[in-house]
């Protein structure tokens, strides 16, 4: 960022509170597309999936084509997409799932939409901390360290995210985006070295006949996209919002499926199509990673040792961007009078949300206590059915918002006139795709979990649950 922005931005927020308006008013930024592009692809970690998903889509997955889930999913989000860019220019306020929902189906849907949205984004963040200090304690003790409780990395990462969150968004904005081009990088390195230099490898006998259906592939596709539709959310923050926005959000689907996609690709090759199944199931038995083995495979020692540090600045950066996303929920929830008027209050001086921020730490403490009472395992339990919540979340958000689509344009035929596809027909198939992927992860998701039938139904419903409960109660700034 430009100190001329950073100027800007400072006169923005002195402006805002010279008229009274910083503890209420709303956010200010000079954010552009590849920056808000940045904030997005971050929260989806590329290096977490990559080194996390992959693995899971082709063990249980449809193996050696494990990468089509990731072509598949990137396909169904732009479809979504369509009709959430042709609704953005009418949108005014940076709630995203919640704006868009509400005006189109209304307050209540609206309210239920944002219960929904905070518990979809708590649960893979406390997710996010269980991998981080998971992980953070493996490599500590891999380069000859003491092995410390994996709570004690998660409140030290926590830290540190709440203290960038309380700042101006264009600090994030360049913490994430060093983040991101380095963990990018070093997955590049590594596809090109397999590109180049294929190695032969002895085929693992029977390896491809346990091989899952193409349906769970999709699954764990789906989950590494979560947080693209955090494009809207910043749209105060926005140098153009109508422009930037829509830019944003179709450049951050198609970047991200394409990198998934690739890179799932670039696994197999490397250790072969026939063997690719057996091999990771191997690794996974023996708590490697196949990721980083490739990588050592493939670039060396010290590429590999360097793609473990950016594992865990991967995660950081994930745990800063769903930081961002949930304060600025917050906020938009305390505008509309859904909850306390409090969080809707600026800094004068950062023009961040910084109420909504310490309240998100300070319910992020909470959670990440809990856990650590409770003496589950961090990655297995905690990571394993906070990303089953929230991908069933998710996904209910983007029919809801799809359904928003084509009922709000149905209203206003005068906005959605010479504009058919964009605003009804795709739409359209937009919500029935997504049912489709709905259905799959509900019938799929003890494998997603990894718990037992009944636990894994009681997590199941949650989200229906805080949904109904987002609609039946509260109140809203708008009649119902």
């Amino acid at each position: 960022m430009t100190a001329r922005a950073d100027a800007a931005t400072t006169t923005t927020a002195t402006t805002s509170a010279a008229c009274g308006t910083a503890s209420t008013g709303r956010l200010s930024g000079n954010l552009g597309v590849a920056e808000i592009i940045f904030m997005v692809i971050a929260a989806a970690a590329p290096l977490t999936v990559i080194s996390g998903n992959v693995p899971l889509a082709i063990t249980q997955g449809n193996g050696p084509l494990a990468w089509t889930g990731f072509v598949a999913a990137a396909v169904v989000l732009l479809l979504f997409s369509v009709g959430f860019v042709a609704m953005t220019q009418y949108m005014t306020e940076a709630g995203a799932f919640f704006s868009y929902i509400r005006a189109g189906l209304g307050a209540r849907c609206g309210r239920a939409g944002a219960f929904l949205a905070l518990l979809t984004y708590t649960a893979i963040q406390l997710g996010v901390y269980g991998f981080f200090g998971w992980s953070m304690d493996d490599a500590v003790r891999q380069w000859g360290g003491p092995a410390l409780p994996w709570w004690l990395y998660a409140a030290g990462v926590l830290a540190a995210v709440a203290l960038m969150g309380y700042r101006h968004i264009d600090l994030s904005s360049r913490v994430l985006g060093v983040a991101l081009v380095l963990e990018i990088g070093v997955v590049v390195v590594m596809n090109a070295a397999i590109m180049w230099h294929p190695m032969p490898v002895a085929p693992v006998p029977d390896a491809g006949q346990a091989a899952g259906p193409f349906a769970v592939a999709l699954l764990f596709a789906i989950t590494g996209f979560i947080g693209f539709e955090a494009t809207a959310i910043f749209r105060d923050e926005a140098r153009d919002p109508q422009r930037t926005i829509p830019r944003a959000t179709y450049g951050a689907v198609v970047i991200i499926g394409l990198f998934y996609a690739i890179s799932c690709w670039c696994v197999i090759h490397a250790w072969g199509a026939d063997s690719i199944t057996g091999v990771t199931r191997g690794f996974l038995d023996h708590g490697q990673n196949i990721v980083l083995e490739t990588a050592g495979r493939y670039a060396g020692r010290v590429m590999q040792q360097a793609m473990q540090v950016l594992l865990l600045t991967s995660l950081f950066a994930c745990l800063l961007s769903f930081h961002n996303i949930i304060a600025r929920y917050q906020l938009a929830l305390g505008r509309e009078g859904i909850m306390p008027a409090f969080l809707a209050r600026t800094h004068d001086r950062h023009a961040s949300p910084h109420v909504a921020s310490v309240v998100q730490t300070g319910t992020a403490s909470v959670l990440l206590v809990a856990a650590a009472l409770s003496g589950v395992d961090p990655l297995v339990d905690i990571f394993g059915s906070m990303a089953g919540i929230s991908t069933i979340g998710i996904v209910v958000l983007m029919i809801l918002t799809s359904t928003a689509v084509v009922a709000f344009f149905a209203r206003r035929r005068d906005l959605s006139r010479g504009r058919p596809f964009s605003a009804t027909v795709i739409p359209c198939v937009a919500a029935v795709a997504l049912c489709a992927v709905l259905y799959v992860i509900m019938v799929n998701f003890t494998r997603i979990t990894g718990l037992a039938d009944r636990t894994s139904l009681m997590l199941a419903v949650l989200p229906f649950a805080v949904t109904g409960l987002g609609f039946c109660v509260g109140r809203t700034a708008t009649a119902d």
